[in-house]
């Protein structure tokens, strides 16, 4: 491992695309520490040290939110913006056409994502100033002040946006994952701190949970069903290309950890909008701790939906069995065409669904161990399953993109 990433940093290229990562990253933590103006940090602690929805979400903001600062919001208001217009694309027919456009396309549907996402964040900042102002956390601050607030929190978001962007670009990895995954890293000491705190049972048996959910994340993440391929002879011109036989890879978990990250913006939206409807604020309370049954049951649900839901999105069995008959290939034993996407469909639908219950079961794993082993909330959500789901799976893609540019310059010292 360590010799392979020191062949990594030989590349001159991809040496600059990891320096350029964690510089965005640097910045992205300065800007986690510089406070919005007029907040009083010790109403404000107070105010997370009672746990609940706010502990959940000042973990995907890399306890940003817990200081209301520069980049309180994190990156969630983006990824709520995504999924929407993800939704969108299949019942609106112009964004459907959009979809199918090629880069253009594309182009066009991130233009629209950005824009939802300054609105979604303005919402967002709107409803957590006001909350905080009522909790007094934001003392002696007046209309004026909170106009000053919002627009320095929507601001955050949006330039923790073109970040993200810019690594995508430029850097190694997903740059909104990343993102995510630095926040829930800097959580962590947090959460050590809280363990070597703890009772005997959570400072005894918690890391061995934590050990074996790392085993299950990389086992499910790597596991694959590999479709054979036969390839005839093909007659191009003059020339005759020989035949032969691969694979088509197909993950158990394809959509990565997308599915969770955008179930927990999700769950993320009632409480944000229970700011701007006190009546719903007892019910909201009620159902949608992180505890609750009803928040887990929820949760657990629309991570089974997006995990199929994305999955459809990443892989369409129709455009590959056409991709192959295109090309000469076949599955051994299926026909062409229809036969051929029907069976992709079916193998695709097996392997969905256990991926998608792994998921499921690994995010609401830390809020079991708070509601009936008495773990501490800080310890389960900073070291818990999706935590560790999130990271494992954001460094196991970044890997495989570093692999894959090393790959592409024919590197001798990842070849060996």
């Amino acid at each position: 491992m360590l010799s392979w990433l020191a062949n990594a940093w030989r590349v001159p290229e991809l040496r600059r695309r990891v320096l350029f990562t964690a510089a965005i990253l640097a910045v992205y933590r300065l800007g986690s520490w510089i406070p919005a103006p007029g907040v009083d940090q010790q109403a404000l602690q107070s105010l997370f040290s009672g746990g609940g929805i706010l502990t959940l979400l000042n973990l995907f903001s890399g306890s940003a939110l817990s200081r209301f600062s520069l980049f309180a919001l994190g990156i969630m208001p983006y990824v709520t913006a995504s999924i929407i217009l993800q939704l969108m694309t299949v019942v609106v027919p112009t964004l459907e056409r959009l979809q199918k456009e090629g880069e253009a396309g594309y182009a066009k549907i991130n233009q629209y994502t950005r824009y939802l996402t300054i609105a979604l964040a303005a919402m967002q900042a709107t409803g957590y100033a006001f909350l905080f102002k009522r909790q007094d956390a934001l003392p002696n601050v007046n209309s004026g002040r909170l106009v000053i607030i919002i627009l320095t929190l929507t601001g955050g978001c949006t330039l923790l946006m073109w970040l993200g962007e810019q690594i995508t670009k430029r850097g190694v990895g997903n740059g909104i994952s990343l993102l995510i995954f630095a926040s829930i890293l800097a959580y962590t000491p947090a959460g050590v701190t809280a363990w070597i705190n703890g009772g005997t049972m959570e400072r005894l048996f918690f890391p061995l949970i934590a050990i074996g959910i790392v085993l299950a994340v990389v086992f499910v993440q790597e596991g694959q069903r590999r479709i054979p391929v036969q390839y005839a002879r093909r007659q191009l011109g003059n020339r005759q290309t020989a035949g032969g036989s691969t694979y088509m890879p197909l993950r158990v978990n394809m959509a990565g950890v997308i599915p969770v990250i955008f179930a927990a913006a999700i769950m993320a939206l009632p409480p944000t909008v229970a700011q701007f409807v006190p009546q719903w604020t007892s019910f909201v309370n009620g159902h949608f701790q992180p505890t609750s049954g009803v928040y887990l049951g929820v949760e657990a649900l629309l991570i089974v939906v997006f995990t199929y839901f994305y999955t459809s999105v990443q892989f369409n069995p129709v455009d590959q069995a056409d991709n192959l008959r295109k090309n000469g290939g076949y599955i051994p034993g299926i026909r062409p065409g229809p036969p051929t996407a029907a069976y992709l469909d079916r193998v695709l639908q097996r392997l969905t669904l256990p991926g998608s219950l792994f998921l499921a079961v690994v995010a609401v794993a830390p809020s079991l161990f708070i509601r009936y082993f008495g773990f501490s909330q800080a310890t389960s959500r900073a070291l818990g399953g999706t935590s560790v789901l999130i990271v494992v799976g954001v460094a196991l893609d970044t890997m495989r993109q570093m692999e894959s540019q090393m790959m592409m310059r024919h590197y001798e010292g990842f070849l060996r």
